[in-house]
Protein backbone atom coordinates (compact mmCIF):
# COMPACT_ATOMS: atom_id res chain seq x y z
CA UNK A 1 0.00 0.00 0.00
CA UNK A 2 1.13 3.18 -0.59
CA UNK A 3 2.84 5.78 2.34
CA UNK A 4 0.89 8.97 2.77
CA UNK A 5 2.24 11.48 3.89
CA UNK A 6 1.35 12.16 7.67
CA UNK A 7 -0.60 15.75 8.16
CA UNK A 8 -1.50 15.67 11.79
CA UNK A 9 0.15 17.97 13.66
CA UNK A 10 0.26 15.84 16.62
CA UNK A 11 1.13 12.90 15.38
CA UNK A 12 3.99 14.66 13.37
CA UNK A 13 5.28 16.66 16.44
CA UNK A 14 5.18 13.56 18.04
CA UNK A 15 8.02 12.80 16.62
CA UNK A 16 9.76 15.76 16.39
CA UNK A 17 9.93 16.27 19.98
CA UNK A 18 11.08 12.65 21.10
CA UNK A 19 14.59 13.61 19.09
CA UNK A 20 14.58 17.59 19.81
CA UNK A 21 17.73 17.13 22.02
CA UNK A 22 20.55 15.62 19.53
CA UNK A 23 24.18 14.53 20.20
CA UNK A 24 26.87 14.72 17.97
CA UNK A 25 30.58 15.91 18.34
CA UNK A 26 32.80 18.36 18.65
CA UNK A 27 36.98 18.16 19.05
CA UNK A 28 39.53 20.74 20.18
CA UNK A 29 40.93 22.72 17.09
CA UNK A 30 44.13 23.71 16.34
CA UNK A 31 44.77 26.40 13.69
CA UNK A 32 44.79 24.81 9.98
CA UNK A 33 44.01 21.15 10.96
CA UNK A 34 41.89 20.85 8.63
CA UNK A 35 42.98 17.09 7.23
CA UNK A 36 43.27 15.77 10.61
CA UNK A 37 39.84 16.24 11.32
CA UNK A 38 38.45 12.85 9.84
CA UNK A 39 40.70 10.77 12.45
CA UNK A 40 39.01 12.68 15.36
CA UNK A 41 35.23 12.25 13.79
CA UNK A 42 35.94 8.67 12.92
CA UNK A 43 36.96 8.36 16.65
CA UNK A 44 34.05 10.11 18.02
CA UNK A 45 32.00 8.30 15.96
CA UNK A 46 32.78 4.96 17.61
CA UNK A 47 30.66 5.83 20.64
CA UNK A 48 27.52 4.10 21.28
CA UNK A 49 25.70 7.09 22.21
CA UNK A 50 26.66 8.77 18.87
CA UNK A 51 25.96 6.01 16.48
CA UNK A 52 22.02 6.00 18.62
CA UNK A 53 21.29 9.72 18.36
CA UNK A 54 22.28 9.66 14.90
CA UNK A 55 20.42 7.09 13.76
CA UNK A 56 16.97 8.22 15.68
CA UNK A 57 17.74 11.72 13.98
CA UNK A 58 17.89 10.36 10.59
CA UNK A 59 14.95 7.79 11.15
CA UNK A 60 12.40 10.51 12.68
CA UNK A 61 13.18 13.15 10.17
CA UNK A 62 12.91 10.63 7.29
CA UNK A 63 9.41 9.72 8.11
CA UNK A 64 7.71 12.90 8.37
CA UNK A 65 8.99 14.85 5.30
CA UNK A 66 7.86 18.33 5.19
CA UNK A 67 10.10 20.93 7.10
CA UNK A 68 11.39 17.73 9.17
CA UNK A 69 12.22 16.14 5.99
CA UNK A 70 14.21 19.35 4.60
CA UNK A 71 16.23 19.73 7.34
CA UNK A 72 16.91 15.52 7.33
CA UNK A 73 18.61 16.16 4.22
CA UNK A 74 21.68 18.03 5.37
CA UNK A 75 22.07 14.20 6.97
CA UNK A 76 22.96 12.71 3.51
CA UNK A 77 26.24 14.53 3.45
CA UNK A 78 27.61 12.03 5.92
CA UNK A 79 30.26 9.58 4.40
CA UNK A 80 29.96 6.06 5.85
CA UNK A 81 33.20 5.72 5.88
CA UNK A 82 33.25 7.72 9.20
CA UNK A 83 31.54 4.73 10.88
CA UNK A 84 33.14 2.64 12.59
CA UNK A 85 32.47 -0.99 10.56
CA UNK A 86 31.15 -2.72 13.14
CA UNK A 87 27.96 -0.06 12.99
CA UNK A 88 27.93 0.91 9.15
CA UNK A 89 25.53 -1.67 8.18
CA UNK A 90 22.71 -0.48 10.65
CA UNK A 91 23.43 3.29 10.07
CA UNK A 92 23.12 3.10 6.46
CA UNK A 93 19.86 1.31 6.88
CA UNK A 94 18.93 4.41 8.97
CA UNK A 95 20.48 6.80 6.51
CA UNK A 96 18.79 4.61 3.61
CA UNK A 97 14.63 6.22 4.87
CA UNK A 98 16.18 9.86 4.04
CA UNK A 99 16.49 8.69 0.54
CA UNK A 100 13.28 6.10 0.40
CA UNK A 101 11.17 8.40 2.34
CA UNK A 102 9.14 10.41 -0.23
CA UNK A 103 5.58 9.29 -0.07
CA UNK A 104 4.54 7.03 -3.17
CA UNK A 105 1.49 8.92 -4.56
CA UNK A 106 0.01 7.07 -7.58
CA UNK A 107 0.02 8.75 -10.92
CA UNK A 108 -3.67 9.36 -10.83
CA UNK A 109 -3.50 11.40 -7.54
CA UNK A 110 -0.69 13.77 -8.81
CA UNK A 111 -2.77 13.78 -12.32
CA UNK A 112 -5.43 15.01 -10.02
CA UNK A 113 -3.39 17.57 -8.61
CA UNK A 114 -2.38 19.05 -12.30
CA UNK A 115 -6.04 18.89 -13.72
CA UNK A 116 -7.57 20.56 -10.83
CA UNK A 117 -4.94 23.27 -10.86
CA UNK A 118 -5.20 23.80 -14.68
CA UNK A 119 -9.22 23.18 -14.70
CA UNK A 120 -8.78 20.63 -17.27
CA UNK A 121 -8.09 17.25 -18.73
CA UNK A 122 -3.79 16.62 -18.74
CA UNK A 123 -3.93 16.06 -22.72
CA UNK A 124 -5.29 19.36 -23.20
CA UNK A 125 -2.24 21.15 -21.42
CA UNK A 126 0.26 18.42 -22.59
CA UNK A 127 1.03 16.80 -26.38
CA UNK A 128 2.58 14.15 -24.37
CA UNK A 129 2.83 13.07 -20.44
CA UNK A 130 4.91 10.31 -19.11
CA UNK A 131 3.24 8.58 -16.24
CA UNK A 132 6.75 7.51 -14.56
CA UNK A 133 8.29 10.14 -12.70
CA UNK A 134 11.92 11.31 -13.76
CA UNK A 135 13.03 12.59 -10.18
CA UNK A 136 11.81 13.29 -7.22
CA UNK A 137 11.69 16.77 -5.61
CA UNK A 138 11.51 17.96 -1.62
CA UNK A 139 8.08 18.27 -1.50
CA UNK A 140 7.05 16.67 -4.83
CA UNK A 141 7.39 14.63 -7.97
CA UNK A 142 9.26 15.89 -11.54
CA UNK A 143 7.58 14.35 -14.91
CA UNK A 144 8.46 14.74 -18.64
CA UNK A 145 6.27 15.87 -20.73
CA UNK A 146 5.82 17.74 -24.13
CA UNK A 147 3.75 20.88 -25.39
CA UNK A 148 1.43 20.61 -27.85
CA UNK A 149 3.93 23.45 -29.97
CA UNK A 150 6.46 19.97 -29.45
CA UNK A 151 8.49 21.60 -26.15
CA UNK A 152 9.67 19.08 -24.20
CA UNK A 153 9.33 20.00 -20.77
CA UNK A 154 10.13 19.20 -17.09
CA UNK A 155 6.64 19.47 -15.27
CA UNK A 156 7.48 19.63 -11.24
CA UNK A 157 3.86 18.21 -9.21
CA UNK A 158 3.38 18.51 -5.38
CA UNK A 159 2.39 15.73 -3.21
CA UNK A 160 -1.52 16.01 -2.26
CA UNK A 161 -1.52 17.20 1.05
CA UNK A 162 2.04 18.10 1.48
CA UNK A 163 0.74 21.56 1.74
CA UNK A 164 -0.60 20.65 5.04
CA UNK A 165 2.32 18.18 6.71
CA UNK A 166 4.78 21.59 5.76
CA UNK A 167 2.78 23.60 7.67
CA UNK A 168 2.30 20.98 10.61
CA UNK A 169 6.32 20.90 10.91
CA UNK A 170 6.60 24.56 11.10
CA UNK A 171 3.93 24.64 13.40
CA UNK A 172 5.98 21.88 15.20
CA UNK A 173 9.05 23.72 15.22
CA UNK A 174 7.58 26.49 16.63
CA UNK A 175 6.52 24.50 19.61
CA UNK A 176 9.51 22.40 20.35
CA UNK A 177 11.35 25.86 20.15
CA UNK A 178 12.49 25.82 23.48
CA UNK A 179 13.43 22.27 23.31
CA UNK A 180 15.30 22.30 20.25
CA UNK A 181 17.29 25.23 21.10
CA UNK A 182 19.10 23.07 23.90
CA UNK A 183 20.85 21.67 20.97
CA UNK A 184 20.95 24.31 18.81
CA UNK A 185 20.69 27.82 20.43
CA UNK A 186 20.71 29.44 17.31
CA UNK A 187 16.95 28.67 16.71
CA UNK A 188 15.53 32.12 18.25
CA UNK A 189 11.95 33.14 17.06
CA UNK A 190 13.88 35.29 14.59
CA UNK A 191 15.27 32.49 12.67
CA UNK A 192 11.89 30.40 12.90
CA UNK A 193 9.89 32.83 11.04
CA UNK A 194 12.83 33.25 8.39
CA UNK A 195 12.19 29.50 7.71
CA UNK A 196 8.68 30.05 8.01
CA UNK A 197 8.95 32.53 5.18
CA UNK A 198 11.17 30.19 2.86
CA UNK A 199 9.42 27.19 3.68
CA UNK A 200 5.75 28.88 3.10
CA UNK A 201 7.65 30.23 -0.23
CA UNK A 202 8.51 27.19 -1.55
CA UNK A 203 4.90 25.58 -1.13
CA UNK A 204 4.06 28.12 -4.04
CA UNK A 205 5.14 26.98 -7.08
CA UNK A 206 3.48 29.79 -9.52
CA UNK A 207 6.21 32.20 -7.36
CA UNK A 208 8.99 29.95 -7.70
CA UNK A 209 8.73 29.70 -11.59
CA UNK A 210 8.88 33.80 -11.74
CA UNK A 211 12.03 32.94 -9.44
CA UNK A 212 13.23 30.93 -11.78
CA UNK A 213 12.60 32.31 -15.14
CA UNK A 214 14.15 35.79 -13.77
CA UNK A 215 17.58 33.91 -12.80
CA UNK A 216 17.01 31.85 -16.41
CA UNK A 217 17.35 35.77 -17.69
CA UNK A 218 20.54 36.31 -15.77
CA UNK A 219 22.48 33.44 -16.81
CA UNK A 220 21.03 33.21 -20.03
CA UNK A 221 24.01 32.85 -22.83
CA UNK A 222 26.27 32.11 -19.70
CA UNK A 223 29.51 29.82 -21.24
CA UNK A 224 29.18 27.12 -18.47
CA UNK A 225 25.94 27.39 -16.22
CA UNK A 226 22.41 26.81 -17.25
CA UNK A 227 19.61 27.58 -15.61
CA UNK A 228 16.48 26.06 -17.63
CA UNK A 229 13.81 28.30 -18.82
CA UNK A 230 10.51 28.31 -16.31
CA UNK A 231 7.08 29.11 -17.80
CA UNK A 232 4.83 31.11 -14.97
CA UNK A 233 1.91 31.38 -18.15
CA UNK A 234 2.06 27.26 -17.27
CA UNK A 235 2.46 26.93 -14.18
CA UNK A 236 0.13 26.99 -10.97
CA UNK A 237 0.55 26.94 -7.49
CA UNK A 238 1.52 23.36 -7.53
CA UNK A 239 2.57 22.84 -10.86
CA UNK A 240 6.01 24.20 -12.38
CA UNK A 241 6.91 23.89 -15.59
CA UNK A 242 10.09 24.50 -17.73
CA UNK A 243 11.74 23.65 -20.56
CA UNK A 244 13.49 20.00 -20.04
CA UNK A 245 17.45 19.79 -20.06
CA UNK A 246 19.18 16.34 -20.99
CA UNK A 247 21.91 15.77 -18.64
CA UNK A 248 23.94 13.22 -16.42
CA UNK A 249 23.13 12.75 -12.69
CA UNK A 250 25.15 13.69 -10.10
CA UNK A 251 26.25 9.86 -9.01
CA UNK A 252 27.24 9.42 -12.32
CA UNK A 253 29.57 13.09 -12.45
CA UNK A 254 31.14 11.67 -9.32
CA UNK A 255 32.40 8.75 -11.73
CA UNK A 256 34.00 10.70 -13.89
CA UNK A 257 38.09 11.81 -14.07
CA UNK A 258 39.39 14.07 -11.48
CA UNK A 259 39.95 17.49 -14.05
CA UNK A 260 36.19 16.69 -15.02
CA UNK A 261 34.88 16.58 -11.12
CA UNK A 262 37.31 19.53 -9.94
CA UNK A 263 35.79 22.28 -13.38
CA UNK A 264 31.94 21.48 -12.52
CA UNK A 265 32.90 21.49 -8.63
CA UNK A 266 34.48 24.83 -9.46
CA UNK A 267 31.12 25.85 -11.29
CA UNK A 268 28.83 24.62 -8.54
CA UNK A 269 30.99 26.96 -6.08
CA UNK A 270 30.66 29.70 -8.45
CA UNK A 271 27.15 29.34 -8.63
CA UNK A 272 25.84 29.08 -5.12
CA UNK A 273 28.30 30.37 -3.34
CA UNK A 274 30.10 33.18 -5.91
CA UNK A 275 26.31 34.12 -6.90
CA UNK A 276 25.88 35.89 -3.54
CA UNK A 277 29.13 38.24 -3.70
CA UNK A 278 28.21 38.94 -7.35
CA UNK A 279 24.51 39.19 -7.74
CA UNK A 280 23.57 40.11 -3.83
CA UNK A 281 21.29 36.61 -4.45
CA UNK A 282 21.56 32.59 -4.36
CA UNK A 283 20.23 29.60 -4.62
CA UNK A 284 19.52 28.30 -0.46
CA UNK A 285 19.29 25.01 -1.37
CA UNK A 286 22.33 23.37 -2.49
CA UNK A 287 21.83 19.81 -3.33
CA UNK A 288 23.49 17.13 -5.79
CA UNK A 289 19.86 16.58 -6.90
CA UNK A 290 19.57 19.78 -8.14
CA UNK A 291 23.05 19.53 -10.40
CA UNK A 292 22.95 17.95 -13.48
CA UNK A 293 25.61 18.10 -16.68
CA UNK A 294 24.16 18.77 -19.85
CA UNK A 295 25.90 17.33 -23.69
CA UNK A 296 27.60 20.91 -24.26
CA UNK A 297 29.35 20.90 -20.80
CA UNK A 298 27.83 23.46 -19.30
CA UNK A 299 26.48 22.49 -15.36
CA UNK A 300 22.67 22.85 -15.29
CA UNK A 301 21.01 23.98 -11.86
CA UNK A 302 17.33 22.97 -10.65
CA UNK A 303 15.11 23.99 -7.98
CA UNK A 304 14.43 27.57 -7.23
CA UNK A 305 11.87 27.19 -3.84
CA UNK A 306 14.51 28.43 -1.35
CA UNK A 307 15.73 31.72 -3.21
CA UNK A 308 17.13 34.38 -1.08
CA UNK A 309 18.06 38.15 -1.77
CA UNK A 310 20.14 39.87 0.52
CA UNK A 311 20.53 43.47 1.07
CA UNK A 312 23.90 44.65 -0.23
CA UNK A 313 24.86 46.14 2.97
CA UNK A 314 24.88 42.58 4.49
CA UNK A 315 26.64 41.02 1.97
CA UNK A 316 29.46 43.89 2.31
CA UNK A 317 29.67 42.61 6.07
CA UNK A 318 30.10 39.41 4.97
CA UNK A 319 32.68 40.11 2.72
CA UNK A 320 34.97 41.91 5.49
CA UNK A 321 34.14 39.61 7.94
CA UNK A 322 35.89 36.81 5.52
CA UNK A 323 38.39 39.09 4.90
CA UNK A 324 39.40 39.53 8.47
CA UNK A 325 39.10 36.17 9.22
CA UNK A 326 41.14 35.31 6.40
CA UNK A 327 43.85 38.20 7.89
CA UNK A 328 43.87 36.59 11.08
CA UNK A 329 42.37 39.98 12.47
CA UNK A 330 40.96 38.60 15.49
CA UNK A 331 40.13 41.79 17.34
CA UNK A 332 38.48 43.20 13.84
CA UNK A 333 36.41 40.60 13.75
CA UNK A 334 35.25 40.54 17.24
CA UNK A 335 34.47 44.33 16.60
CA UNK A 336 32.54 44.14 13.65
CA UNK A 337 30.33 41.74 15.15
CA UNK A 338 29.32 43.23 18.18
CA UNK A 339 28.73 46.50 15.72
CA UNK A 340 26.42 44.17 13.86
CA UNK A 341 24.66 43.06 16.84
CA UNK A 342 25.77 39.03 15.97
CA UNK A 343 27.56 39.81 19.40
CA UNK A 344 25.28 41.06 21.93
CA UNK A 345 27.39 39.80 25.20
CA UNK A 346 31.00 40.79 24.97
CA UNK A 347 32.03 40.64 27.86
CA UNK A 348 31.63 36.59 27.32
CA UNK A 349 33.65 36.75 23.56
CA UNK A 350 37.56 36.78 23.38
CA UNK A 351 38.91 37.52 19.90
CA UNK A 352 40.35 34.20 19.55
CA UNK A 353 36.96 32.54 20.24
CA UNK A 354 34.94 34.59 17.43
CA UNK A 355 37.86 34.03 14.81
CA UNK A 356 38.23 30.25 15.69
CA UNK A 357 34.35 29.99 15.86
CA UNK A 358 34.50 32.04 12.01
CA UNK A 359 37.61 29.48 10.76
CA UNK A 360 35.77 26.22 11.86
CA UNK A 361 32.68 26.98 9.36
CA UNK A 362 35.18 29.03 6.41
CA UNK A 363 38.59 27.62 6.51
CA UNK A 364 38.24 25.99 3.59
CA UNK A 365 37.83 28.88 1.42
CA UNK A 366 40.40 30.99 3.50
CA UNK A 367 43.31 28.78 3.28
CA UNK A 368 45.76 30.07 0.56
CA UNK A 369 46.42 26.67 -0.61
CA UNK A 370 45.73 23.80 -3.08
CA UNK A 371 42.99 21.54 -0.51
CA UNK A 372 41.40 18.19 -1.87
CA UNK A 373 37.35 18.74 0.12
CA UNK A 374 36.60 14.44 0.45
CA UNK A 375 33.59 13.20 2.17
CA UNK A 376 35.62 12.93 5.21
CA UNK A 377 36.05 16.88 5.49
CA UNK A 378 32.98 17.56 4.73
CA UNK A 379 31.51 14.98 7.19
CA UNK A 380 33.62 16.06 9.70
CA UNK A 381 32.68 19.56 9.20
CA UNK A 382 28.58 18.96 9.62
CA UNK A 383 29.36 16.85 12.64
CA UNK A 384 31.58 19.79 14.33
CA UNK A 385 28.92 22.58 13.54
CA UNK A 386 26.23 21.14 15.31
CA UNK A 387 27.44 19.47 18.08
CA UNK A 388 25.38 20.42 20.81
CA UNK A 389 27.62 19.35 23.70
CA UNK A 390 30.54 21.59 22.34
CA UNK A 391 32.39 23.62 25.14
CA UNK A 392 34.96 25.45 23.07
CA UNK A 393 32.55 28.35 20.96
CA UNK A 394 30.03 27.65 24.20
CA UNK A 395 29.49 32.09 24.23
CA UNK A 396 29.55 32.25 20.49
CA UNK A 397 26.72 29.62 20.22
CA UNK A 398 24.76 31.97 22.59
CA UNK A 399 24.76 34.72 20.25
CA UNK A 400 22.59 35.96 18.10
CA UNK A 401 23.34 35.60 14.28
CA UNK A 402 20.70 37.38 12.06
CA UNK A 403 18.54 34.96 10.02
CA UNK A 404 19.61 36.26 6.51
CA UNK A 405 23.04 35.55 7.67
CA UNK A 406 22.22 32.17 8.67
CA UNK A 407 20.46 30.88 5.43
CA UNK A 408 23.90 32.31 3.35
CA UNK A 409 26.16 30.23 5.49
CA UNK A 410 23.66 27.34 5.36
CA UNK A 411 24.37 27.61 1.68
CA UNK A 412 28.11 28.07 2.36
CA UNK A 413 27.98 24.39 3.98
CA UNK A 414 25.99 22.66 2.29
CA UNK A 415 28.13 23.78 -1.07
CA UNK A 416 31.04 22.67 0.88
CA UNK A 417 29.01 19.14 1.39
CA UNK A 418 28.35 18.80 -2.20
CA UNK A 419 32.09 19.31 -3.09
CA UNK A 420 32.72 16.50 -0.57
CA UNK A 421 30.71 14.36 -2.94
CA UNK A 422 32.77 15.28 -5.54
CA UNK A 423 36.32 14.80 -3.83
CA UNK A 424 36.97 18.17 -6.01
CA UNK A 425 40.48 19.43 -5.56
CA UNK A 426 41.70 23.61 -6.07
CA UNK A 427 42.64 26.94 -4.30
CA UNK A 428 39.15 27.73 -3.21
CA UNK A 429 40.28 31.08 -1.31
CA UNK A 430 42.39 31.72 -5.00
CA UNK A 431 38.80 31.74 -6.64
CA UNK A 432 37.19 33.41 -3.31
CA UNK A 433 39.38 36.09 -3.68
CA UNK A 434 37.55 37.48 -6.65
CA UNK A 435 34.38 38.12 -4.11
CA UNK A 436 36.06 38.99 -0.98
CA UNK A 437 38.88 41.16 -2.18
CA UNK A 438 37.59 41.87 -5.75
CA UNK A 439 40.65 40.88 -7.36
CA UNK A 440 41.14 39.53 -11.23
CA UNK A 441 40.23 35.39 -11.67
CA UNK A 442 42.92 33.15 -11.52
CA UNK A 443 41.48 30.43 -13.25
CA UNK A 444 40.35 29.84 -16.70
CA UNK A 445 36.86 29.61 -15.49
CA UNK A 446 36.56 32.60 -13.44
CA UNK A 447 38.62 34.54 -16.83
CA UNK A 448 35.66 33.27 -18.64
CA UNK A 449 32.99 34.03 -16.43
CA UNK A 450 34.53 37.33 -15.66
CA UNK A 451 34.13 38.16 -19.83
CA UNK A 452 30.86 37.01 -19.85
CA UNK A 453 30.37 39.39 -16.88
CA UNK A 454 31.91 42.02 -18.66
CA UNK A 455 29.24 41.92 -21.31
CA UNK A 456 26.23 41.25 -19.17
CA UNK A 457 26.71 43.26 -16.25
CA UNK A 458 24.91 42.65 -12.97
CA UNK A 459 21.19 44.06 -13.08
CA UNK A 460 19.49 45.19 -9.99
CA UNK A 461 17.55 42.55 -8.77
CA UNK A 462 13.75 42.73 -8.34
CA UNK A 463 11.96 43.70 -5.68
CA UNK A 464 12.35 40.24 -3.46
CA UNK A 465 9.37 38.40 -2.00
CA UNK A 466 8.90 39.32 1.68
CA UNK A 467 11.59 38.30 3.58
CA UNK A 468 13.32 39.29 7.53
CA UNK A 469 16.10 41.19 5.63
CA UNK A 470 16.74 43.21 8.36
CA UNK A 471 19.05 42.39 11.27
CA UNK A 472 16.67 41.08 14.19
CA UNK A 473 18.07 40.56 17.28
CA UNK A 474 15.45 38.60 19.36
CA UNK A 475 16.53 35.83 21.52
CA UNK A 476 15.11 33.38 23.06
Amino acid sequence: MAKQVPTSRLARGTKLGAVAAGSVIRTQRTRLSMRGRSDAVRAKMAEESMIRTTEQVVMVLGTMKGVAMKLGQMMSVLDLDLVPEDHRERFQKRLAVLRDAAPTVSFESMRRVIEEDFGQPLDRVFAEFESTPIAAASIGQVYRGMLHDGRRVAVKVQYPGIDAAVRADLKNLAMFRRVLQSAMPWVTPAVLDELRLNMESELDYQAEANTQLQIAEVYAGHPFIRVPRSMPELSTTRVLVSEYVEGIGFDAIRRLPDAERNRIGEIIYRFYVGSLFTFHEFCGDPHPGNVLLAADGKVAFLDFGLFNRMDPEHVRFETICLRAAAEDRAEDLRQLMIERGVIDSPQEIGAEECLEYVLAASEWCLLDEELTITPELASGAFLLAVDPRASEFAGMKQQNLPPEHLFSRRADFLTFGMLGQLECTANWHRISREWIYDEPPVTELGQIHHHWLAEHPPIPPKKPRARATKPVRDKA
